[in-house]
């Protein structure tokens, strides 16, 4: 299965892609971290982010987008900009017929680290030594597409036997 992680922001947007299966050796496809200036107007900000998500799915094929589900923040101009580009991702994935999933934060790092605390260095650290990289990917954004795509490696085909499993009993 090869999925694209998505970690959503007005600034920084990390795109990482993987390929793997559970219990099999995962490898890195692609990563990337899309940035916007700070001073520039939103609609361009959005169309870069756009146009940098619509471009990974199509030159790296994913079979699902993963992104990060926004969660509350105490800062309102970080969380509505998360979720601005959260929301591109979600159309972009959905233009070209692809599956959507959405994971916390807290999954995510519960996922590749065993902890659901776990820190930045700590999912960077993890994800590292699980694509069997030389270095940790640069931005932590980069770092934590990875783990999102990571985390439905491994997760989304456990929902994915388990939602099966239950269609076939109710019919």
């Amino acid at each position: 299965m090869r999925v694209m992680g998505v970690d959503p922001g007005m600034t920084r947007c990390g795109i990482g892609v993987v390929d793997g299966a559970p219990g099999q050796p995962l490898t890195m496809v692609h990563v990337d971290c899309v940035r916007t200036p700070a001073d520039a107007e939103i609609g361009d900000r959005l169309v870069i982010q756009a146009d940098a998500i619509a471009d990974a799915i199509g030159t790296y094929a994913p079979d699902v987008v993963a992104v990060e589900r926004v969660f509350s923040q105490h800062n309102v101009r970080t969380v509505m900009g998360t979720a601005q580009v959260a929301g591109l991702a979600i159309v972009a994935a959905t233009r070209v017929g692809l599956p959507v999933v959405l994971h916390t934060p807290s999954e995510v790092k519960a996922a590749v680290t065993g902890s659901g605390a776990a820190d930045k260095n700590q999912v960077a650290t993890m994800v590292t030594r699980l694509l069997r990289l030389a270095a940790a990917p640069k931005p932590a954004d980069a770092s934590d597409a990875l783990a999102l795509a990571i985390c439905h490696v491994w997760r989304g085909s456990a929902q994915r036997r388990m939602s099966d499993a239950l269609a076939r009993m109710q019919t």
